[in-house]
């Protein structure tokens, strides 16, 4: 797995890394280096109108895609490094995106949730570094006389700039044209296990970072652009952000490492309440997420409340998330223990998925031809956020107890 990037260099942008070099090359669009042949036999790619349509359902401006014949773009002077690279069928490309787009999707909840309750996106994330946004303080007082003569003060709010970094996440693969051959010939179904297994690790990739299990890339320092900002611009996870509040001191499950603490389920509800109140101490109110690591699942499934003759009526999991403020308590799979739990306020405020490409697939020919080279790669970037007194609505939990 790799991660290149697109730095300013005062003149213009830099492409650092071969990925982005190479659609440095292709104008930062993404489709020119998706070549294929239509129904007609023409060289063809899909690439951005210039223009952008508000997708109703999702709530973002997104961009209208035209198909372009490669020979009227080379007329126009435009070329990509791949326009002599044609080797897939529409048809085989879409299988191929498909098969990529559905193994991204299982089992990696943090990025899914996040991406369904703020999403930002709409914008060619190719053509930026770096994505900025401002923090606001809060000025003001209020004065109680009786004639209303007091001079009230003045203040002007004060904003800091912030940005983070929008990297490429990326997993290469490739087939020999033979098997593209083959395959055309006899009817045999192109493998695609190469293809899922990019697509799984490029999504695995983004999902650790957004956990933070997997450190974010750093691009420059606090004072890398005019003005400056208040911290370096990284990508942070939700356990290494470094305005996440910490609770060390948590109960854990009697007999794994706490030699017979006596742990029952209240103790772990009223962990999540104490968490919580800082939260709302710190002006976050909800609506929040309980995440958790697998090692909780056997104690928050188990009994919580038993009535007479020992008959259950509600588990552990079930408890937490009847608590005001708390819309579900989920299990990550990458999120490691042990017995680590995340409560995060899913506010645009909080937290939001930068998503500047889609993953996307493109390919390009070597060895004379006789190698395809893939590249599956996307733009997805976590933004976490904290207000300029440091607030943020983000709490990790670990077990000491």
């Amino acid at each position: 797995m790799f991660t290149d990037f697109v730095v300013n260099t005062g003149r213009g942008t830099q492409a650092v890394g071969p990925t982005a070099e190479a659609l440095e090359g292709a104008r930062w669009d993404a489709g020119m280096m998706r070549p294929y042949f239509d129904e007609h036999g023409e060289r063809c790619v899909r690439i951005r109108s210039g223009r952008m349509v508000f997708n109703n359902k999702k709530g973002v401006h997104e961009p209208i895609m035209v198909k372009a014949r490669i020979s009227d773009l080379m007329a126009r002077g435009i070329y990509s490094p791949v326009f002599n690279a044609t080797s897939l069928r529409k048809e085989e490309w879409i299988q191929l995106d498909q098969v990529v787009l559905r193994e991204a999707r299982l089992r990696l909840r943090a990025w899914a949730d996040l991406a369904n309750a703020n999403s930002f996106g709409g914008f060619n994330g190719m053509a930026k570094e770096i994505l900025e946004h401002e923090t606001m303080s809060d000025p003001g007082q209020a004065q109680v006389d009786m004639d209303g003569l007091t001079e009230g003060r003045n203040d002007s709010p004060k904003f800091q700039l912030e940005g983070i970094p929008l990297p490429i996440t990326h997993m290469d693969f490739w087939y020999s044209s033979r098997r593209l051959a083959t395959s055309r010939n006899t009817g045999t179904p192109l493998d695609t296990t190469t293809a899922e297994a990019a697509g799984r690790r490029v999504a695995e990739q983004i999902e650790q970072t957004l956990i933070g299990t997997a450190a974010g890339i750093t691009y420059g320092g606090a004072s890398t652009y005019v003005g400056g900002y208040s911290r370096a611009s990284t990508v942070y996870g939700y356990t290494n952000f470094p305005d996440r509040l910490t609770k060390t001191d948590c109960y854990k499950p009697t007999g794994v490492g706490s030699s017979g603490n006596g742990w029952v389920a209240k103790d772990t509800l009223q962990d999540v309440l104490t968490v919580r109140s800082l939260l709302y101490a710190n002006r976050f109110y909800g609506p929040f997420m309980l995440y958790h690591s697998i090692d909780w699942d056997q104690y928050l499934d188990n009994d919580y409340i038993l009535t007479g003759g020992n008959v259950a009526t509600q588990t552990l999991r079930e408890r937490l998330a009847k608590t005001e403020g708390i819309s579900d308590v989920r299990r990550l799979d990458f999120l490691p223990g042990p017995f680590t739990m995340i409560l995060v306020q899913m506010t645009p405020d909080v937290a939001r998925a930068i998503n500047g490409m889609e993953i996307t697939t493109i390919q390009w020919e070597s060895v004379g031809g006789m190698r395809l080279n893939f590249k599956c790669l996307a733009i997805q970037v976590p933004q976490l956020r904290a207000t300029q007194a440091g607030r943020c609505g983000i709490a990790h939990m670990t077990c000491s107890h």
